[in-house]
């Protein structure tokens, strides 16, 4: 099979009742796969009665987004997988362009379409919206949405071009660049691990896309909700670890060292807003980080980092300071 579509699913029935039938509808040219973190809500007996043509790969223990996935890929032969949440809707159409993306752009490894939220279907996604960015301190935001603040889609990021990251809520992958690089950053459990992996996908010098054409609506937070702590320790802890494993040796020292003055900030913003729960999650990231010091070593130097051609993908300013202290709310606001 040429394309096969892989919803990885963990304590989701209610989003795959809610959501597989559209996928199953207008995916009509692709193989679909609900690979099973070991769900405890009657998940696969559901998936087993209701969708019996729909293959199920069930994992054996729960290992997040990045194990999982990793897990489950193994077991599909496929030159494209499609990665695709279960809280998402998929209207008929949305698959083509992505997988034309890739047949004709050999260079290019990984593709995205429009992330529009599900319950404002005029408004761009959190997860990816049109496109991710990185700041050169390591935040993530994207064409659409900086930080909190998502855009209306009036039609300004209608194009096809190169982005920095594809979002984890949608988005297909060449299989042969994804297991050249070892896959997802299994330590990484679930959240960055796909800007993680586009980064090391332009090391090697392949390019990543944002397609238009292709447009898909996302709940978001299904698995983990905004407010949970664990989310916070999560994205805090891989992000120091991805800026350890990507970042150039001269750049390393410095750029750490102002992620802790950063993410103290935010603990103590955490604390001002009466959430010590994630001003501890804050804490709690940087000890995680610097106890397993010697294992992500190892995968710094397991990391390839080979071209440097991707740097105009990176923004040079600090995303914090263009937001919060000059108030820029949008991409276009940013300069590169």
């Amino acid at each position: 099979m040429k394309t096969a579509v892989v919803i990885l699913n963990y304590n989701g029935k209610h989003f795959l009742e809610q959501f597989l039938p559209s996928v199953v509808a207008n995916t009509p040219d692709a193989e679909i796969v609900v690979a099973d973190n070991c769900s405890a809500d009657g998940s696969v007996a559901w998936l087993q009665h209701h969708f019996p043509q729909v293959r199920l790969i069930e994992n054996p223990t729960n290992e997040g987004y990045a194990g999982g996935y990793n897990t489950a890929l193994r077991q599909v032969p496929a030159d494209y997988y499609v990665l695709l949440n279960s809280d998402v809707e998929v209207p008929p159409g949305w698959l083509g362009p992505l997988v034309r993306v890739l047949d004709e752009n050999p260079d290019v490894a990984a593709c995205q379409p429009k992330l529009l939220e599900y319950n404002r279907k005029m408004h761009f996604e959190y997860a990816g919206a049109a496109g991710g960015f990185i700041d050169w301190l390591g935040y993530p935001f994207c064409r659409g949405r900086i930080f909190q603040n998502t855009e209306a889609d009036i039609g300004q990021y209608d194009d096809t071009r190169p982005v920095f990251w594809a979002s984890g809520a949608c988005f297909a992958v060449r299989a042969s660049v994804f297991w050249q690089l070892g896959g997802f950053e299994a330590a990484f459990f679930a959240h960055m691990e796909e800007i993680d992996l586009c980064w090391r996908m332009h090391h090697v010098g392949q390019k990543i896309y944002y397609c238009a054409e292709s447009c898909v609506y996302h709940v978001g937070a299904g698995t983990l909700s905004a407010d949970s702590p664990r989310k916070t320790f999560l994205n805090f802890r891989n992000s120091l670890a991805m800026l350890y494993k990507n970042l150039p040796k001269t750049r390393l020292a410095g750029v750490i060292l102002l992620r802790l003055l950063l993410d103290g900030v935010a603990g103590a913003i955490f604390l001002i807003q009466k959430k010590p729960a994630h001003c501890w999650a804050v804490v709690r990231a940087h000890f995680d980080f610097y106890k397993n010091f010697t294992f992500w070593m190892k995968q710094r130097r397991n990391t390839t980092r080979k071209k440097n051609g991707f740097a105009t993908l990176m923004y040079s300013g600090s995303l914090v300071w263009s937001h919060f202290v000059r108030n820029k709310k949008t991409f276009k606001e940013l300069r590169f």
